[in-house]
């Protein structure tokens, strides 16, 4: 089985699970039949069953997580709320924390796509950045603050410090430069430089 557990119940109710490492109390507790799994942390991917090929690296990291594959959370409560979502990587202290089904998003930074639930392919970097997004979708954002209000817009790229904050439901615009396109709310398919 090549299994590893150490913790107060962690793998306690794996069934044919294989090559899995589960540290930390209640680590990988529900696990049945997933397999290359590994869990360090209090509660990491705690009610995980069948979800294979993921790690979690820090307490409340991926905890929520049943049956999303391949997902990659390091930091406290990294993609906690992550239930089916796969292909996700989420590295900060609540990075991607309210994300459920939202699929292939990167977001490194503390707090990056906070707020996301089904939001998916989208990349966040820096502290911060994209934070209340929801749904939005295809978005790239770089840089402390960037499109941090965006809730439901997609395809927008904003690179630099508070690029396109303020904007919540624009879509198709691109904004490179310290606090470009700052004020920007609704407006849709603009270039600021």
């Amino acid at each position: 089985a090549n299994n590893v557990a150490v913790g107060y119940e962690s793998l306690s109710v794996n069934t044919t699970g294989t090559s899995l490492t589960a540290i930390g109390q209640l680590a990988l507790a529900a696990n049945t039949t997933a397999s290359n799994n590994t869990a360090v942390g209090r509660l990491a991917l705690l009610a995980n069953t069948t979800g294979a090929s993921n790690t979690s690296v820090g307490a409340n990291s991926l905890c929520a997580n049943t049956t999303g594959t391949k997902n990659i959370a390091v930091g406290a409560n990294a993609l906690e709320r992550n239930t089916t979502a796969s292909n996700n990587v989420a590295v900060g202290f609540d990075a991607m924390l309210k994300t459920t089904t939202g699929c292939r998003n990167v977001g490194v930074g503390e707090s990056v796509l906070k707020e996301n639930t089904t939001g998916k392919c989208n990349v966040a970097v820096g502290a911060f950045t994209f934070e209340q997004n929801s749904t939005g979708d295809f978005n790239t954002a770089i840089g402390m603050l960037a499109l941090n209000r965006n809730t439901t817009a997609d395809n927008n790229t904003a690179v630099g410090f508070q690029t396109l904050t303020t904007s919540t439901t624009a879509n198709f615009n691109t904004a490179v430069g310290m606090e470009a396109g700052k004020l920007v709310t609704t407006g849709s398919q603009n270039t600021f430089l």
